[in-house]
């Protein structure tokens, strides 16, 4: 652990609101590059004290940095603010935990939501919230609120599963809508469904081996690398994604039939 940053984690929760820090991304799941940046979840509830966030960074960063408040960096990702602590990337994000302990709530009951959200081009789905929580690692917590619910989402919500794995009909519609557009060479429409039902599988394969899905980076060669995904899903995806006439929406077709098939299989 980065001295700076337990540091730091310790300071943050004796600011007014922040009741929980956590590690986040690769350094967390312990696939990191040296150069891998350090990602603290800030989890408040209530209305965080910019101002004192900002003077708490103030003190680490090597330079002059802007904290944003709720809703800065837009509905979802909430706001924070990206550091250098001794030459090294330390990104702050804030987290509502009222309302990721909501998302939670929903998640146990099979309901989800996907947002309009900068830097999420599939937008963001809302089981991440959970998600991060139960991949992530408590750096500090006094009141233990973070390590109950991390506790909790240990076990990933059968009725969660059943929903995101049911999601996978819009693949298919997505295709179809990308098989129209394809003739005329309308790259931008055809591509744009494709992401979305490539998306949409790698969502729902994740969902169907009961393992959270964070965000797009990184989810393709995850779930490429899931037991029961379909023989060469990642060259298919690749090939479906790389392409925008007929021949990538064929590809795309016929690996959606194969997923659903597995999804089908998973849940019969």
């Amino acid at each position: 652990m980065n001295p700076s940053v337990a540091a730091m984690a310790e300071r943050l929760t004796a600011l007014p609101s922040i009741r929980a820090v956590a590690l986040g991304g690769s350094r967390a799941r312990g696939t990191e590059r040296p150069d891998s940046d350090w990602d603290l979840g800030l989890y408040y509830r209530g209305a965080p004290d910019v101002s004192a966030l900002s003077a708490l960074a103030a003190e680490f960063a090597d330079e002059p940095v802007e904290v944003a408040g709720p809703g800065g960096w837009g509905p979802w990702v909430d706001g924070g603010a990206w550091l250098r602590v001794d030459g090294v990337a330390v990104d702050w994000i804030l987290r509502d935990l009222d309302r990721v302990e909501r998302v939670w709530s929903q998640c146990r009951e099979g309901r989800y939501e996907v947002g309009i959200q900068p830097g999420h081009p599939l937008g963001f789905w809302s089981p991440a919230y959970p998600g991060e929580v139960a991949l992530g690692r408590v750096l500090a917590d006094p009141k233990g609120e973070l390590t109950a619910l991390k506790a909790e989402t240990a076990v990933y919500p059968e009725p969660l599963r059943t929903s995101l794995c049911e999601a996978s009909w819009e693949a298919e519609f997505s295709v179809a809508a990308a098989r129209k557009s394809a003739g005329s060479g309308d790259a931008l429409h055809v591509s744009l469904c494709l992401s979305r039902a490539i998306g949409i599988l790698t969502q729902s394969l994740h969902a169907d081996h009961r393992t959270w899905c964070l965000n797009e980076k990184g989810a393709l060669a995850a779930a490429a690398r899931l037991p029961r995904t379909p023989p060469d899903f990642m060259a298919r995806a690749t090939a479906a994604l790389t392409g925008a006439g007929p021949e990538a929406v064929d590809v795309a077709d016929a690996l959606v039939k194969d997923v659903r098939a597995v999804l089908d299989g998973g849940r019969a």
